[in-house]
């Protein structure tokens, strides 16, 4: 075998040294043939360059297919052993150490992990923030605010008081790992207001004005905490318990657990939301004085839910079952729910343009606390029941219309059933022992069917890290199955803010915000006769804008000075009616930050 190998080697080497033999040859005679004489004369000749060479490249064409190869003779693989011997070897060779080039960086600002904020304004206005966090280890830390805002009042033309304050105090303590956060929080709040919407009524002289005791006293604590992790099927529960209480002996407790899952099976995600969610109370008597109102109502409800993803298109396909038990006064009425839970998007142009569309409802908790931070004149006498939110549906498209702008349009039909309304109190001169609230100064809630049509549209532009600009507005239709009208629901909202960074040191915003028309139905007056007598009639309350502004002047890392401004056209507006705004307000301060 390896003499044939051999023979073969010698006839390839004997077989290379004739073609290399050969083109040296040829070459030559080539060389020769074009080569000239030395003394040969070719003469001369004049050219005239009329524009400057320019060289151009020609277009590459890539070669469309592989050359093939023709291989006489297949050389068989011969297996080859080898050892390696490791010795040392002296070097006296020492790398210089290597330096990164240098590149500019942008200088950022100092963060602060506390502050201290103080300002004071028109209408006797104070305001005061204390923010403070620690860390006290590598993943634990804890944190606390404190706040306050007040004004003396002094709206023009309103007799009774109307200064209102607001103190809150918050704390948490938390903890971050690699596979597990949680938190636990501490809220206390304080609130004060009065009822100072009082109806133009002829016989309101002074003797009545002095009896009234317009002030009403809110008060909540709350304590609650959330845990999220990162691995598993379990990814995040709430949890919170909250007291809230007023001047008038009514008490409210609740009770929420709200935990969440999500897991994989055959490479599909399934997530499911769970919830139970109790709420509580009673007030002392109701509107007329008569009897003691007392309301619990408890909700269980779960929203499982499958996600479907295939390319550009997702799909949430799932539904949510409710029960609820809705006492009033020990008549129960519970009920079981069933919701649908859809959710659908497809990317027509990637990030650019996406098409969404849903149909999903809930069941709706409702709270005397939640009623309060949506109008805090309300009388504590209220029926507190639950919404059913039977149908949400909606279509829209989101997207980018450049890489700095994006939008969102959007149009739907919401079917609520039980939704509240607010509508002014009755004024009820028969009522002997009056409190604050009985002279039409105050809200009551009523219940009835809604349907809603929307529009929504939405744009947010940032022009740069500096300047940013966005702009929204909703308009609803509304028709309601037994009440006149929905009481105090505008048809338009406009919203829109800018915030922008003059200088280094200076930095300021706007916001403006429009709401349309709403309608009331208040107590009127007879005028017309000497005994004043009461009816019920529907007011119009005009729309309004109402634009503020903000400057602020960084006058080191660590203080800066701010200057605000609210309702600067000095609109005089019913928020609610009866319940003229302040005007033109200032308010003025200063915020120093500091670590410890």
């Amino acid at each position: 075998m390896k003499s044939k190998i051999h023979e073969h080697q010698k006839n390839k080497t004997n077989c290379v040294s004739k073609k290399l033999i050969f083109s040296i040859i040829a070459i030559a005679a080539i060389q020769i043939s074009f080569s000239q004489k030395k003394d040969e004369n070719i003469g001369s000749e004049v050219v005239n360059i009329v524009k400057p060479y320019t060289p151009t490249i020609s277009d590459a064409f890539k070669v469309k297919q592989t050359p093939a190869v023709e291989q006489e003779v297949v050389e068989p693989k011969i297996p080859i052993k080898f050892q390696i011997f490791s010795f040392p070897v002296a070097s006296t060779f020492i790398p210089s150490k290597g330096k990164a080039a240098d590149v500019d960086k942008e200088i950022l600002e100092k963060g602060f992990s506390n502050y201290v904020s103080l300002g004071a304004g028109t209408y006797g206005t104070a305001n005061a923030e204390v923010f403070l966090t620690h860390q006290i280890s590598k993943t634990d830390y804890i944190g606390g605010m404190l706040q306050h805002l007040s004004s003396q009042g002094g709206i023009g033309g309103v007799i009774l008081d109307n200064n209102f304050y607001s103190n809150a105090l918050d704390a948490t303590y938390g903890s971050r790992n690699k596979k597990i956060s949680w938190n636990a929080d501490l809220g206390i709040k304080n609130q004060g207001i009065n009822w100072y919407g009082l109806p133009n009524y002829s016989f309101f002289d002074a003797s009545v004005v002095n009896k009234i005791d317009e002030k009403q006293v809110f008060n909540t604590i709350a304590i609650g905490g959330k845990i999220t992790a990162k691995d598993g099927f379990f990814k995040q529960a709430s949890i919170q318990f909250k007291r809230f209480s007023d001047a008038f002996g009514s008490a409210e407790n609740r009770f929420f657990v709200k935990p969440n899952f999500d897991f994989e099976i055959m490479d599909s995600k399934i997530q499911a939301s769970f919830v139970v969610d109790y709420v509580g109370g009673n007030f002392k008597k109701d509107y007329n004085n008569v009897t003691e109102m007392k309301y619990s109502n408890m909700i269980f409800g779960t929203k499982p839910s499958f996600l479907y993803q295939q390319d550009d298109f997702s799909l949430h396909l799932g539904a949510g079952l409710f029960y609820t038990t809705n006492k009033f006064n020990g008549a129960s009425d519970g009920k079981f729910f069933v919701y649908p839970n859809i959710k659908a998007s497809y990317r027509l142009v990637g990030d650019l343009m996406i098409a969404y569309a849903g149909a999903e409802g809930n069941l709706q908790q409702n709270s005397y606390a939640d009623l309060v931070d949506e109008n805090p004149f309300v009388s504590p006498t209220l029926f507190v029941s639950p919404t059913d939110n039977s149908f949400d549906v909606y279509v829209g498209m989101k997207g980018k219309l450049a890489n700095a702008v994006s939008f969102n349009v959007r149009g739907g039909m919401n079917n609520e059933k039980n939704k509240p309304f607010f509508v002014s109190n009755i004024y009820d001169a028969t009522i002997v022992e009056k409190q604050g609230y009985h002279y039409g100064n105050s809200f009551n809630v009523v219940y009835d069917n809604l349907n809603t049509f929307s529009l929504f549209g939405e744009i947010k532009a940032d022009f740069s890290k500096k300047t940013s600009l966005a702009l929204s507005g909703t308009y609803n239709t509304f028709k309601v199955s037994n009440l006149q009208e929905a009481w105090n629901l505008p048809q338009l909202k406009v919203e829109s803010t800018l915030s922008i960074d003059l200088t280094e040191k200076w930095y300021g915003g706007m916001q403006l915000f429009f709401v349309g028309e709403r309608v009331d139905f208040v107590t009127g007056q007879d005028k017309t006769i000497v005994i004043p007598t009461f009816n019920q009639q529907k007011v119009t309350l005009d729309s309004y804008f109402d634009l503020n502004a903000h400057v602020g002047y960084k006058f080191s890392k660590r203080l800066n000075f701010f200057l605000k401004g609210n309702n600067l056209a000095n609109q005089q507006y019913n928020r609610w009616a009866n319940f003229p705004v302040q005007g033109l307000q200032i308010l003025g301060g200063a915020t120093y930050k500091f670590d410890f």
